[in-house]
């Protein structure tokens, strides 16, 4: 009724549904548009993943696991973060698994936060995290990084600094941008914030799709690991966006009160999921090496494909995203991405929908065959042609 809705809470009250979803919804009024926009990999599960996860139902493994997640997929997970990027956290009390990296994110920025904790995002940067700030209570800080490569580095992070800053967000790779930082500019950032009383929230969702050398965990910086909760899943590395398993790694301090908040939200992660995930992380552990390849040779046509038609950009290093400029055209970003739906039927993301950091840009995904990709990009090249 409405004379109710007065009483509902008004941090609840003053979310948007992301621009991400906004723009997936509109094109959905046009049929046979071909959508650039979503990040998900387009690979199916891989089929012995799936087998795990038929065998566990058939053995009727549908009851409760422990809070924290089956004790085999917490040390599955242990070994794979061991094996691939030698972080060494105890499975027993320092792996939480969750329903997917958001709630992984949620329980950690509940835990974390108080009314009035400043959080510093960097700018452009998932939607995500904002609303998840402002439900704790907390003041989301944006760190405008387009004039730094999309890099949060440590000279551009101090000046934000303030005595109620509770943490940093670093997602690297990043969504929308596809960089990542080196390992001198994650030293740096570990020197600015070692001494200080600031956690430090790594997102590495996209840390099996690096396409030069290997992923350096935040975690793995000096000084850094004890301050540190890192956020990772299944979603992009082995193509389970819909099993819904993500994980959180954090020293036992962190993660005895995280888990209670895990606890009350969701009691535990679908245990046919967790089956499935002990076979991905094991079993599968170089799962997501084909698809990497097959994305930088997306990432590489497509990349090419932009700078030919003239837009300005960064080469992503990692995930599967491509952020150009757009500013030459003189539109917004959002009347860029509708001007390009309606007279083209192709749709991209506004970079708007990223930040006001990100406005003047747009989102592609490259999670998409080679033949979407030609034929999206031929659609957008003859739209730029007659700006």
């Amino acid at each position: 009724m409405k004379q109710l809705e007065q009483w509902i809470n008004p941090r609840v009250k003053d979310i948007e549904i992301s621009g991400i979803r906004k723009m997936s919804n509109l094109v959905a009024r046009y049929p046979g548009a071909i959508t650039l926009t979503i990040g998900q990999p387009d690979f199916s599960t891989p089929d012995h993943i799936v087998e795990a996860g038929r065998e566990a139902l058939a053995s009727n493994k549908t009851a409760y696991t422990p809070n924290a997640g089956l004790a085999e997929l917490r040390e599955a997970i242990a070994g794979f973060v061991l094996a691939k990027y030698g972080l060494e956290y105890a499975a027993a009390d320092e792996v939480i698994v969750t329903a997917g990296a958001s709630q992984a994110l949620d329980i950690t920025l509940r835990t974390l936060l108080t009314e009035g904790s400043e959080v510093i995002l960097p700018g452009p940067i998932y939607p995500g995290y904002e609303p998840l700030v402002r439900l704790c209570g907390g003041k989301p800080v944006y760190v405008d990084t387009t004039g730094n490569g999309f890099k949060l580095t440590a000279e551009l992070l101090e000046p934000y600094l303030t005595d109620h800053t509770r943490c940093v967000v670093l997602c690297y790779p990043s969504n929308p941008t596809g960089r990542i930082l080196s390992a001198r500019e994650q030293d740096e950032l570990g020197e600015l914030l070692a001494d200080r009383g600031i956690f430090v929230i790594s997102d590495e969702i996209y840390s099996e799709l690096i396409y030069d050398g290997a992923h350096r965990s935040f975690a793995s910086v000096a000084g850094m690991r004890e301050k540190t909760v890192v956020i990772n899943g299944l979603s992009k590395s082995h193509a389970m966006t819909g099993w819904r398993i993500g994980y959180t790694l954090a020293p036992a301090y962190l993660s005895r009160h995280m888990v209670k908040v895990h606890q009350y939200n969701v009691t535990c992660a679908s245990s046919i999921s967790q089956y499935a995930a002990v076979e991905a992380l094991t079993v599968g552990i170089d799962d997501a090496l084909p698809m990497r390849e097959e994305y930088r040779r997306r990432r590489d046509y497509t990349f090419d494909r932009l700078a030919t038609m003239g837009f300005e950009l960064d080469k992503p290093e990692g995930a599967f995203y491509l952020f150009p400029s757009i500013k030459r055209y003189g539109l917004s970003s959002m009347e860029f991405a509708m001007r390009l739906l309606d007279e083209h039927q192709v749709a991209v993301m506004p970079g708007d929908a990223f930040s006001r950091s990100g406005e003047g840009y747009i989102r592609l995904s490259y999670a998409y065959a080679m033949d979407v990709l030609e034929a999206g990009l031929d659609r957008l090249e003859a739209f730029v042609r007659k700006l």
